[in-house]
């Protein structure tokens, strides 16, 4: 029961109370690897395929201290694979991604899956990258994977002002254009843009034969729409208020936003293009292991 005391941070809400982003972004990881071996990814370099003596020159960090502790002798783990990875997060920081109707907001629910995706890739010497857009790219990190890059990594995530618009198809297609070696981009966002354009962003990496994994966070109440009473919504970005009484709005509600996750589940499959709907409430090993399953799928 030992390694149980760390899978409660898989769960957005307990994480959602901590400060610290690098502790989350261990918690979260270390959470999820106790339970790795019950799963199919035996053979990630998360894992390590053999041992062989420690030589001098050898990092101390790939030292296997528990066969040391049996052994008295030092062995260093020999991984089955090296860095052979470049990828590159995308966040989404506009405005609307501080919506949240439960305790975790989008915004939050982002930062802390890309906090603990950033750890993990690291973790496995996988080069890892960020970009910060809203209308525009805020802020790029190019990708490493010295483990010491988490700190900036973690640092421009906590760092976050939110405030802009969406648009998400100009940003794709200037990063798609930097892009010079073959990769994983991962998308984080709510998606809250023309559709037809996100597609048409994400098919520019398809189409330089880089591989694209969408997280769409979305909130339950954007597809619930469970309000009660008069209600006022305003547009968390333009600011454009209207009155109404969801009851009377609902159900049309509901089927054009059914329209939009439904684009974008079929389009993107077609394109093969990885998407993964997830709500602030849902775990976070639910990204991980569609991470690592198109990790696996790259090789």
């Amino acid at each position: 029961m030992k390694d149980n005391k760390f899978i409660k941070y898989l769960q957005p809400e307990v994480v959602s109370t901590l400060s610290n982003l690098e502790l989350i972004a261990r918690l979260v990881v270390e959470g999820y690897l106790t339970g790795l071996h019950k799963s199919p990814f035996h053979g990630f370099s998360v894992e390590f395929s053999q041992h062989r003596p420690y030589m001098a020159g050898d990092s101390l960090r790939f030292i296997d201290w528990k066969v040391y502790g049996r052994t008295d002798r030092y062995y260093i783990k020999q991984y089955e694979e090296e860095t052979n990875l470049r990828c590159h997060i995308l966040l989404d920081i506009s405005k609307s991604m501080e919506y949240g109707s439960g305790r975790v907001s989008k915004a939050k629910y982002a930062a802390c899956l890309a906090a603990a995706l950033s750890f993990l890739m690291i973790q496995q010497r996988d080069a890892t990258g960020l970009v910060l857009f809203d209308d525009r790219i805020r802020k790029i990190l190019p990708p490493k994977s010295v483990f010491s890059y988490l700190n900036p990594i973690l640092s421009a995530i906590d760092s976050v002002e939110y405030g802009k618009d969406t648009m998400i198809s100009p940003v794709l297609h200037q990063v798609a254009e930097q892009l010079k070696r073959r990769g994983l981009v991962i998308i984080i966002s709510d998606l809250l843009d023309n559709p037809e354009d996100v597609l048409a962003g994400l098919k520019h990496f398809r189409y330089d034969q880089h591989e694209a994994l969408v997280f769409h966070v979305i909130d339950e109440q954007e597809k619930d729409f469970n309000f009660s009473g008069d209600v006022v919504f305003e547009d968390i970005e333009s600011s454009e208020k209207i009155k109404t009484q969801p009851w009377y709005i609902r159900e049309s509600y509901q089927e054009r936003f059914n329209q939009f996750l439904d684009y974008y589940k079929h389009n993107f499959s077609n394109n093969r293009i990885g998407y993964q709907q997830l709500y602030t409430n849902t775990p976070f090993n639910v990204a991980l292991t569609e991470y690592l399953l198109k990790r696996k799928r790259m090789f």
